[in-house]
């Protein structure tokens, strides 16, 4: 689901209640996956996209709506660092089975008129949206996710099970504890994705990472990953990944991917307004890690 893998851990001494919970939990992933997604055609992103620039306003599901505007506040946050309207650059591709090739600098330069966080209209108290410029589409991978996980969290916890961990392809949202202990969430190392950096223990919280090490290939001596700029179209540089931890999705959403655009000196601007958020970051240098990450991140033996 949404391009990667989901693991779902719940603890209850009923089967028939966690057999009940899990067919709930799938149902909720899966209908919001396909909501959300730029490749399921039909769906209300598709017709914002069939619709922009024509004025028109779309009528968009509840949960799309609160995604749109996670993201106008993610972009406001990081000044466009993060953008969902990078969608406008339709023609990399990265999602399994896809044939991978570098997109032409030409077409990625007119791409960019298209792409413009500001252009993303809303009407809260409609259930309206629209996208002002011809041309434009959304790509709700870097802010949609921890929602989608949150929600299949609260589908067990109305089934009865309030012991739970999701895992979505490096996010995770816990609730409760396993087994009397807190979760152990492990954070990859992205200078070295083989390996793991350590052991976070947490009991309602999430872990987001991004990074350059999923959804990519290599050509022409070089490393290209799902993580665009807004501003050029081109996979990112610099920083190969990020680790970020909190209680809550608010404090985290859409933080990952634009640190891993507008490098390291904006994310430690950006987290110390947010001290509720440990972080790592990793760079070709090494690991910069916010104090509270460091306090909490311990070693694999330790963990």
């Amino acid at each position: 689901a949404m391009g990667t893998r989901v693991r779902i851990t719940v603890v209850h001494a009923s089967p028939a209640v966690r057999r009940q919970a899990l067919d709930a939990a799938w149902s909720r992933l899966q209908a919001l996956a396909d909501a959300m997604s730029r490749y399921r055609p039909g769906n209300a992103l598709q017709a914002l996209a069939e619709q922009a620039g024509s004025g028109a306003w779309q009528r968009v599901p509840e949960p799309l709506l609160q995604v749109l505007q996670t993201a106008h506040r993610a972009s406001d946050f990081t000044a466009g660092a993060f953008d969902a309207t990078v969608g406008a650059y339709r023609d990399w591709h990265f999602e399994p089975g896809a044939a991978p090739r570098v997109v032409d600098a030409a077409v990625l330069l007119a791409q960019r008129a298209r792409v413009d966080w500001r252009a993303v209209e809303l009407d809260v108290r409609r259930g309206l949206a629209r996208l002002t410029r011809p041309g434009m589409a959304l790509d709700l991978g870097g802010v949609a996710k921890l929602p989608i996980l949150h929600a299949v969290l609260q589908a067990l916890d109305a089934h009865g099970v309030a012991d739970a961990m999701v895992d979505g392809g490096g996010d995770v949202l816990c609730r409760g504890r396993l087994l009397g202990r807190e979760w152990r969430v492990g954070v990859r190392d992205p200078r070295s994705p083989d390996r793991l950096l350590g052991v976070l223990s947490l009991g309602d919280g999430v872990v987001a990472s991004s990074g350059d090490y999923e959804r990519r290939f290599e050509q022409d001596g070089r490393l290209w990953h799902h993580v665009l700029d807004p501003a050029s179209g081109w996979p990112t540089r610099g920083v190969h990944g990020v680790a970020l931890c909190a209680r809550d999705i608010d404090s985290v959403n859409g933080l990952g991917p634009a640190i891993m655009v507008a490098g390291l000196p904006a994310a430690q601007a950006w987290l110390a307004r947010r001290p509720q958020v440990a972080a790592m970051v990793a760079t070709p240098e090494g690991h910069w890690l916010t104090p509270s990450m460091a306090a909490r991140l311990r070693p694999l033996a330790a963990g």
